[in-house]
């Protein structure tokens, strides 16, 4: 409720509960009414303006050109990547591979999982006792960092909806050689594993046991890294392309939302064409009948 009179400005208390006002005896809430109700119509044209500004920078970011469809294309195809052996570290009793899933029967991300939430106090006493530097310690920080560079490189494709507003913007540029540079660290990390666990001869990976251990590099991480560098590429070949302004987005979707209704309206327009044609049709046909009734009349008469 207004705290004083919109009319003469007399205060108002908490006991003036009557629309009118006491000393003017004008309404209060209906007061300058036309002129309020044309600022809300501003208002919710300004709001309708930022909303359609929005819609248009997200679908001009995602694919406004053929450099942007290209570049949703490649972002996603990283996924594969992370399916595909990155590194291998063998022994006698198990073996892992760095990655989701394992196509060789191998422990894989999905196990690691398991097994750490399943008692996570067993991975950092063990990681403890070899003193955070042994084969246990590199092994995990792996997956950890194999983990890291996946939700960067999703981080890096909503950016791209995110950061619409500013479609020449390096963050997702950012963020794809961030990915590439927790890959890389992750790959070091389970490669060297294995080299400490060769000397170690043994030890306990959670609840896993690893006997003469070693590690190498797998096939699959050189295409998972050809991958995150094409999705940089055409991140960083977006950045650079020239890009629309709100002004000009908003007049291509005035332009296609006119042509949309232009289109509605003929169509419109044929369907009566089609109408009338019927009608007309079918009020030919009933004129042929009725004189056909009465030629046969007619000559039912004469006989």
């Amino acid at each position: 409720m207004a705290s004083t009179c919109p009319n003469c400005g007399k205060k108002l208390h908490l006991w003036d509960i009557k629309a009118e006002c006491s000393s003017c005896g004008v309404s209060i809430p209906n007061y300058n009414w036309e002129a309020r109700l044309e600022e809300d119509n501003i208002k919710a044209e300004k709001q309708f303006a930022v909303f359609n500004r929005s819609l248009n920078r997200i679908a001009y970011s995602i694919y406004g050109t053929k450099l942007r469809i290209a570049r949703l294309i490649l972002t996603f195809l990283p996924a594969i990547g992370f399916i595909l052996p990155w590194a291998t570290l063998k022994s006698d009793a198990e073996s892992f591979d760095l990655s989701i899933i394992s196509f060789s029967g191998n422990k894989s991300l999905i196990d690691f999982f398991k097994s750490f939430f399943g008692d996570t106090s067993l991975y950092f006493t063990n990681m403890k006792f070899e003193e955070y530097s042994g084969a246990l310690t590199l092994s995990f920080a792996g997956y950890i960092l194999f983990v890291l560079s996946a939700l960067l490189i999703v981080i890096a494709f909503f950016l791209n909806i995110i950061m619409c507003k500013k479609p020449k913007t390096k963050s997702t540029v950012v963020f794809d050689v961030l990915s590439i540079a927790a890959s890389v660290a992750s790959v070091v990390c389970f490669v060297m594993s294995g080299s400490l666990a060769s000397e170690a001869v043994a030890f306990n990976f959670g609840d896993f046991a690893v006997l003469n251990g070693s590690a190498s590099i797998g096939w699959g991480y050189f295409i998972a890294l050809a991958l995150l560098l094409v999705a940089t590429g055409i991140n960083i070949a977006v950045a650079k392309a020239p890009a629309k302004s709100d002004e000009t987005l908003e007049e291509e979707r005035v332009a296609r939302v006119k042509a949309k209704e232009e289109e509605e309206r003929n169509k419109e327009i044929e369907r009566e064409k089609a109408r009338l044609e019927a009608e007309k049709k079918q009020a030919e046909e009933n004129e042929r009948l009725v004189e056909e009734a009465k030629a046969k009349l007619a000559k039912s008469k004469k006989k």
